[in-house]
Order: C-alpha cells, then structure tokens, then sequence
C-alpha cells in the first residue's frame, strides 16, 4: 500500500493503518532500534510504541514521507532507552561505538538549545559540500548507527574503505567546525 494511502487511513482513525504500516516499515523500524539499543525485545517494543506515537500524532500532523516520520519516532524512542540503559551500564551497541567515534568533534559543553541547532546546521552545511558516497556514510553511522559491514554492503565497498571515507570526512568536518568557531 502506498504511504498517502496509509497516511489517509490514519486521519479517517482506521485501525488499518496501523497494520499497513507494521507491514510495511517493522524490519526498517527495528533495524534502526537494534542499532541503538541492542536488544531485540526492546526494539519491538520501539516497533510498537513508535506505531502507538503515529497514531496519536496522525492527525494533526500528516507527514509528506511516511518512512521518514516514523524512522524519527523509532530513532527518538531507541534514544530514550539507549540513554535508559546506559545510565544503568547495562548494554554496548553500535551506536556506542559510533558515538565513541565522534568524540573528539562534539563536546558535552552544556550548551543550550540555540547552540545545539546552530551546530547542527553547520554539520549539515558541510555534509553538502563532501561526495553523495561520504554524506550517505556519515548518516548511515551516525544517524542511523549502521556497521561498517552494512554501510560497505550497501556500498558495494570495503570495511576498510568505508574506515577510511569516515575518519577523512570527521576530520574534515572538525576542520570546518574550528572556521566556523565552535571550540572542539
């Protein structure tokens, strides 16, 4: 089924949706959930609570790109019990790693909100500028907390080279955030 047609079927409250949608985007939900948490029968749990948020949110909101919304829902919802978990230090998982990666670009200065989205906006004026290749690297790791296998298999590259387009485009990206004056 097509997403504007799931979409509808959420504002007319039909249950249906939620169905469509589990059918159509649970492995692309849970993938993103596994990453970041690591736990199976937590990220069902993200399956469903993000479905749950869909629905309470659908209407008012009618999202242009269904997968979209609810891949935030599910990246929001993991976050939540990764930051749950790891307060606990009870699990690692591939978003550790790959926040362990950039840990010499962002620093936890307790800055605000206004800071925060001005540093987003520079990472994302200087992801414009690198190769499609690196751009699609970087969120794939940092964003979506993917393995090195899975970016080189989509890829259809190497580990090692995908290692290699990373570290390049981190540092690249510190250089370009000590121009623009953020303090690493």
């Amino acid at each position: 089924m097509q997403d504007d047609m799931i979409v509808e079927l959420f504002w007319k409250r039909d249950e249906s949706a939620l169905s469509e949608s589990e059918a159509k985007y649970s492995g692309y939900l849970k993938r993103i959930a596994m990453n970041i948490i690591a736990n199976l029968e937590d990220a069902k749990e993200v399956v469903n609570e993000t479905l749950f948020r869909a629905w309470n949110s659908i209407p008012p909101q009618r999202p242009d790109i269904l997968r979209t919304y609810l891949g935030k829902i599910a990246r929001e919802l993991s976050l939540d019990r990764y930051r749950a978990s790891h307060r606990q230090k009870r699990i690692a998982s591939e978003f550790t790693v790959s926040l362990d990666e950039l840990d010499d670009l962002v620093s936890d200065s307790g800055g605000d909100i206004f800071d925060s989205r001005l540093l987003g906006e520079a990472v994302d004026a200087y992801l414009k500028g690198v190769s499609y290749e690196a751009r699609t690297a970087f969120v794939q790791r940092y964003y979506f907390a993917d393995t090195l296998r899975e970016i080189a298999a989509r890829q259809g590259c190497t580990e090692s080279k995908v290692k290699s387009m990373l570290y390049r485009t981190r540092q690249g990206l510190r250089a370009y955030l000590e121009k623009e004056g953020f303090s690493l």
